[in-house]
């Protein structure tokens, strides 16, 4: 046969004649990987990083005199209309008691010393205190303090005594993530091993794909403690992580074992049959892996820290995957040979491998006869499923997408209830050379009073200064829960006041902050940002279309039938969690819009993603044509060959990704959903239906490329395929399948 001059089937054949190097090469390459992990600590987001706008210039001001944000809580003890008002003072004497002999608590504060910590009704009061040492070990002190405002709780059961404040909310939602990432792994692995073995019918064979993809995470998590250096990440980048990497690993796997399989099911030796895998699957794999990372690369121009971070972990365990594809998976391959089919389930009916069964042969034969009709009806049906998308409507992360039933959150909801905006004022970040200076201290008092005459903030206005003098923060508590457009009206009446007041000394300076502020200041990020992503990700995949199939059709194409499918998957999101369209059925608490990162997080995510779907089958289909097939005959056996491959790599991607929807934050659920409902409609609607008869409506013009672009370099797909299929192999081949090096 012809070898093919492709990286991609190059790199195959070597690990292929050099599997025991690829694959202690490649063990070591993921134990160092696990040590590298273990030594280094992954560096988180930090408060600094996630600021923006305003935010950021306040925390410079912070950062440059030498701020020290204490790490509070504050303790809420409320009481029903029916007891008394003597159990909440009886309450709060213990509390206070109790919080100043615990020595991690310090500044404790209480309405009994006469702070306006009073509820309007005067059935609830706040105690707030300050977690004693860094702020930045706070959760490493934060039990003793919990221990005692416990038993005070278990001393007064006749009204509520209880605690919130970042250190204790962090560490609960810290837990929360920990048992989804577990709940992550017990049923990711699972579900894709029984698809596996559906899909194979042999033990050996489904294995191999799952310990590959799981490799490859455990290397690409290890590797991640370096690249969070430069790149912080937050909790949720290691689900993303580890249900990215299972779905597209499982996938590169199984595109170039299936095709392997197929191969010598046709005859063809072993040794032919891992070229021409290498050299077609290989470079599939190749292609729509530096698809998902192009894409994935679009994160950077968001300039969000939290985005970036999730950006580069996904590209690292997609590399990873790729780059174990391309080496170790043939060499597992070459070692194993036809022992690949050991385990053979005793239910599982053995098939020749590319031969789709009778159910896609049929809708195809349906669709090239009658394609203007097909793409007419499939391109209607995905167009009326994303038209709820134009009433997408977008908002912050916030505590309602947290799990409601924590603790936690029900005390937050409480105190917001309660005290509106106590849990997270807005603040005002003043700086002068005296902050003390008469001027200065008449300015925050009319600031006071004119924010409390708005009838938009609420007391209690908190002023705290640094030892030196020279910076001041108000807390000014917003009506609202800090995120519904009330709080925004307030934020924005407060900055009105700002200049008007302290901000009109001389020689002061003074910026609002606070969780709404940030929140505007996103919103604006994103809408100024979003567009280049887009732009960025659509010329880069045009771009990598053109020079792996030079034709501008395909390109275009492939470019435009993805753009819908992500349109549908943004329609679908809306139904379901705007309308509440079978919310009951993924454990929805409460409908609302649309994380405001996530449409964005989809878009790159799932424009990466399709093209393995796409590349796989266009690879396929482009065999057939450049053996001299017409359109039509190239693209049916091209789809058809590939459909098993495609439907089984979409049911496992499928359900990874709804995986996600049964997590506890409402952005996981939204994320997961949006990528299933997209794979299914691309493996299907898509693919089997669109591509087709677009490509049968075409006819020779896919294959166009204008005479200037002729110098982009032409792989013809052939020549990884034999001329003539092998015939079936002698005895003596088969040591060469078994033999160990």
């Amino acid at each position: 046969m012809q070898r093919s001059g492709n990286l991609a089937g190059r790199v195959g054949r070597w690990s292929a004649r050099h599997r025991k190097a690829a694959v202690l090469g490649w063990l070591a390459f993921v134990l160092a990987a696990l040590a590298i992990g273990t030594l280094v600590p992954q560096a988180q987001t930090t408060a600094a990083e996630d600021s923006l706008g305003d935010s950021a210039r306040a925390q410079q001001i912070l950062d440059d005199n030498g701020w020290e944000e204490p790490a509070s809580e504050m303790v809420l003890v409320q009481r029903d209309a029916d007891v008394p008002e003597a159990a909440v003072t009886a309450a709060l004497t213990d509390l206070v008691a109790a919080l100043r002999a615990t020595p991690e608590a310090t500044n404790v504060v209480s309405p009994l010393d006469g702070a306006p910590l009073v509820s309007a009704d005067g059935r609830s009061a706040l105690v707030t205190l300050d977690i004693a040492g860094d702020p930045e070990t706070a959760d490493e002190r934060l039990e003793p303090i919990q221990d005692a405002v416990a038993a005070v709780a278990a001393d007064h059961g006749d009204v509520r005594v209880e605690q919130f404040g970042d250190t204790s909310a962090d560490v609960a939602i810290g837990d929360t993530l920990d048992e989804d990432f577990q709940r992550a792994e017990l049923l990711s692995i699972p579900i894709t091993l029984a698809v596996l073995l559906f899909t194979f019918g042999a033990l050996v064979a489904a294995v191999l794909p799952l310990v590959f993809a799981l490799t490859a995470f455990v290397g690409a998590l290890g590797l991640l403690s370096l690249t969070s250096q430069i790149w912080h990440v937050d909790g949720s980048a290691q689900i993303v992580m580890l249900l990215i990497g299972l779905a597209v690993g499982v996938d590169y796997s199984l595109f170039y074992l299936k095709r392997e399989r197929e191969e010598r099911a046709k005859g063809a030796g072993p040794v032919d049959a891992l070229d021409i895998a290498a050299a077609t699957s290989g470079r599939s794999v190749l292609i729509s892996g530096i698809t998902v990372v192009v894409a994935m690369a679009g994160m950077f121009l968001t300039g969000f820290s939290a985005l970036t971070g999730m950006g580069s972990a996904t590209i690292l365990v997609v590399a990873i995957s790729v780059l174990g594809s391309l080496t170790v998976l043939p060499a597992m391959m070459a070692w194993l040979g036809d022992r690949v089919e050991k385990g053979r389930l005793p239910f599982a009916r053995r098939r020749r491998e590319g031969r789709p069964g009778w159910f896609w042969p049929a809708v195809l034969g349906v669709v090239l006869r009658r394609p203007l009709v097909a793409a007419l009806v499939a391109g209607a049906a995905l167009v009326g499923l994303a038209v709820p998308a134009l009433s997408m409507d977008l908002r912050n992360e916030s505590v309602n997408d947290l799990p409601q039933d924590l603790g936690i959150i029900q005390t937050y909801n409480r105190i917001t209830e309660t005290f509106p905006g106590g849990p997270s004022p807005a603040e005002v970040v003043v700086e002068a050379p005296d902050v003390d200076a008469p001027e200065v201290r008449a300015a925050l008092t009319e600031l006071r009073e004119r924010a409390l005459a708005s009838g938009q903030m609420n007391d209690p206005i908190d002023v705290e200064t640094n030892e030196a003098g020279t910076v001041a923060v108000v807390s000014v508590p917003l009506v609202g829960d800090g995120e519904e457009q009330a709080s925004r009206d307030a934020l924005s009446t407060l900055e009105g006041i700002v200049p008007a007041t302290v901000g009109g000394v001389d020689d002061v300076t003074a910026v609002v902050t606070g969780s709404t502020a940030e929140s505007v200041a996103f919103d604006e990020l994103m809408a100024e940002r979003t567009p280049w992503v887009f732009a960025f990700v659509l010329v880069l995949a045009f771009l990598l279309l053109l020079v792996s199939f030079r034709s501008v059709t395909i390109a275009i194409t492939a470019i435009v039938l993805n753009l819908l499918s992500v349109a549908a998957a943004y329609g679908a999101l809306v139904l379901v969690f705007q309308e509440g369209v079978g919310a009951d059925l993924i454990g929805l608490d409460q409908t609302g819009g649309i994380v405001n990162w996530i449409p964005l997080f989809l878009f790159v995510i799932l424009f990466g993603l399709s093209m393995d779907y796409h590349v796989f089958i266009l690879g396929r289909i482009r065999e057939g044509h450049d053996q001299g097939l017409d359109t039509r005959t190239a693209v049916a056996r091209g789809i058809t060959s590939s459909a098993g491959t495609v439907t089984s790599a979409a049911v496992i991607m499928v359900f990874v990704f709804l995986t996600f929807v049964t997590l506890s934050m409402t952005s996981m659920k939204q994320v997961g959903l949006g990528l299933a409902i997209a794979v299914l409609l691309d493996a299907t609607v898509v693919r089997a239906v669109l591509v087709p008869a677009v490509m049968q409506l075409l006819g020779d013009r896919n294959w166009y490329l204008p005479r200037w672009l002729r110098w982009l370099p032409e792989l013809r797909h052939e020549d990884a395929v034999p001329a003539a299929v092998p015939a079936p192999r002698p005895a003596e081949e088969v040591p060469v399948l078994v033999a160990r090096d």
